[in-house]
């Protein structure tokens, strides 16, 4: 997986001075800017050069890794294969969020690309209004085949990509791992139930909230024989979670209330109707039934009462020591004592089907049909030489032999890491295969040897062209048997792209409705409520022009849909 680097925002010079200094450099504009230099024959493009040709690019690299990018195999190999040498200056990613703010603050300074920019949108397209960035369809269409088989395989990522103006300003990150509802993304706070204890008590997965209920209860009252059991030292704890904190919050449990919305999108509370509307799920029957009943469980002393304040590695801490019998992660190894082995063999723990209650169903993240996505990761620069060149270089980072290793590793290395060996799929053509790690952490060998950068895995590259992560496999297993047969939504609310101005008031007011809603979480389960705190809570939404955000995200929706 891929997380992207925080961006801070733009540092040193008046948006007046950088607007005028970028414009200079010949670049574009939000609205379409200089022409961009599609004369170059792309024949004479054809690689390897016949002689060396030289860029700038600007890339980060993880702590404690190799700081000098052509030392890396992968950049070594596609210099050869190339015969384009690339100048690089290197940051560390721990620094980038600050130093790529100053970096682009010097029109003077700026390199051909940036291949690990992950700009996020408003800073995508401030630095494109500013003249800093080209943009790059012309590009793409006429010098980046790998890029445009991308696209025609899978077209929702171009429009994507695209600004309002049908502009595109960054060259994307694609990692699909499943599609649509199988897609990997499509839950992230996934609930795990301890499965040991299970078969200790001789009790059954749970299927309904009563059940479910009924399970913690038994839990509770058999902590002795348990912790005797398993030799815990410490409190049992029926079900432990950390409200409000993404993947370990644990609202996916009342999806089954009401209408079914649950709270799939924990940093919008957003949901979309089988009609196409966009709703907020904070104002539905369901989440006031399903918030009730959590307060039920914690009233009864089923969930950790440090839920509401614990940091992630007291979350950790008492997961290791084995005392959770229900838990909330992206995948219960960051928690729990288990091994793969043991998760692959669905023994230890398992994760909590969909429970029912009202109904029975499981909503999709937001954005996660086509998540694995980062419209901003690279772009190029107006103070670029040589565009045509620039982007044929970059497009070999979309042949699907090449972005599977950017992404992860590479074969062939003379140290212990390898990612991959160069195999062969049931065609007799080539296929990269991932390699046993043995005790190796399989980030500490992925950063030792991926570049990140621009890419695309499609999931139909699978056995074709590489082998599915085995870390990533068993999750994948885990949504499409257990998930999504209950996925029955039609909908799933898209990663769109706002002009600038709408996203500048979508922050605006998402600061207020988030923290009403994460505020209104925490007191309810903790402490209950009444219809009138309920009422003043839906009033408080709409003081905070909920109706606005939620109009907002319909154009935005609609566009999207009548665009595929």
């Amino acid at each position: 997986m891929s997380t992207n680097m925080n961006r801070r925002s733009f540092l040193s010079l008046s948006a007046a001075a950088a607007a005028t200094s970028l414009a200079a450099c010949g670049g574009g504009s939000g609205d379409g800017g200089a022409e961009v230099d599609l004369s170059v024959d792309p024949e004479s493009l054809k690689f390897p050069l016949a002689e060396t040709a030289t860029l700038k690019g600007l890339t980060s690299f993880p702590v404690g890794s190799e700081s000098e990018p052509n030392n890396r195999t992968i950049f070594k190999r596609l210099e050869e294969a190339t015969n384009v040498h690339i100048d690089w200056k290197s940051i560390q990613s721990d620094q980038w969020g600050d130093k790529i703010s100053l970096e682009m603050s010097n029109a003077n300074t700026l390199p051909d690309f940036i291949f690990s920019a992950s700009f996020g949108d408003t800073d995508l397209l401030k630095y494109a209004n500013q003249g800093a960035l080209l943009n790059v369809e012309g590009l793409i269409d006429t010098y980046m085949p790998n890029l445009q088989k991308v696209f025609e395989q899978a077209p929702e990522y171009r429009t994507m990509c695209e600004d309002e103006n049908g502009h595109i300003w960054a060259l994307p990150w694609i990692e699909q791992l499943g599609v649509e509802k199988t897609a990997i993304q499509t839950i992230g706070d996934m609930p795990f139930i301890n499965k040991w204890w299970l078969d200790f008590l001789k009790l059954d997965i749970p299927t309904t909230v009563d059940e479910f209920e009924k399970v913690l209860i038994a839990f509770k009252d058999n902590a002795d024989a348990l912790k005797k059991e398993f030799n815990i030292d410490g409190d049992i704890i029926p079900m432990s979670c950390i409200m409000n904190d993404g993947d370990q919050d644990p609202y996916i449990l009342i999806n089954g209330f009401g209408e079914g919305y649950g709270d799939p999108d924990r940093g919008m509370h957003i949901a979309v109707t089988d009609d196409g509307e966009v709703v907020c799920v904070a104002q539905s029957e369901g989440f006031k039934k399903g918030t009730e009943w959590l307060h039920k469980l914690y009233a009864e002393g089923l969930i950790d009462p440090e839920a509401f304040t614990q940091e992630w590695s007291t979350y950790v801490a008492k997961g290791k020591s084995g005392r959770y019998g229900v838990c909330f992660s992206w995948d219960v190894a960051n928690i729990a004592q288990v091994s793969m082995d043991e998760l692959i063999a669905g023994e230890g723990w398992v994760p909590l089907p969909a429970l029912q209650a009202d109904t029975k169903n499981i909503t999709p993240q937001t954005a996660s049909f086509t998540s694995g996505f980062d419209r901003g990761r690279c772009v190029i620069t107006s103070k670029c030489s040589n565009p045509a060149l620039c982007a044929a270089w970059l497009d070999q980072m979309y042949d699907p032999l090449q972005s599977p290793q950017n992404n992860w590793g590479t074969y062939g290395e003379d140290d212990e890491f390898d990612i991959f060996e160069m195999s062969e799929n049931d065609k007799g053509e080539p296929m990269l295969k991932h390699k046993p790690l043995g005790d190796a952490s399989p980030v500490e060998v992925r950063e030792a040897e991926c570049v990140g950068g621009p890419l695309a895995i499609l999931d139909s590259y699978y056995n074709v062209y590489v082998t599915c992560p085995d870390d990533a496999q068993y999750r994948l297993d885990w949504i499409k048997n257990t998930f999504t047969p209950d996925m029955n939504f039609k909908y799933c609310y898209p990663k769109v792209f706002m002009t600038a101005d709408d996203t500048k008031q979508v922050s605006t007011l998402l600061a207020d409705i988030q923290k009403c809603i994460n505020t209104f979480k925490s007191d309810a389960v903790m402490n209950g409520f009444d219809d009138a705190a309920w009422d003043k809570f839906q009033a408080d939404l709409d003081s905070y022009k909920i109706a606005e955000f939620l109009e907002i995200h319909q154009r935005y929706f609609d566009s999207f849909n009548a665009a595929e």
